[in-house]
C-alpha cells in the first residue's frame, strides 16, 4: 500500500463522515433539541 492509496482512503473516509454529520444535523429527529439549544441564549430568568 502507497501513500497514495491511503490519502484515498482517508478522502473517501473523511468524506463519508462528512454526509453522515450532515444527515443527522438534518434529520427530523434533532429538530426540537436543536430549535430548544438555539434559543438558549434568548432566554431570560
Amino acid at each position: 500500500m502507497d501513500i497514495n492509496t491511503l490519502r484515498s482512503v482517508a478522502t473517501v473516509a473523511s468524506f463519508i463522515a462528512f454526509v453522515a454529520i450532515w444527515a443527522w444535523a438534518w434529520s427530523r429527529g434533532n429538530r426540537q433539541s436543536f430549535d430548544e439549544a438555539a434559543h438558549l441564549p434568548f432566554e431570560q430568568e
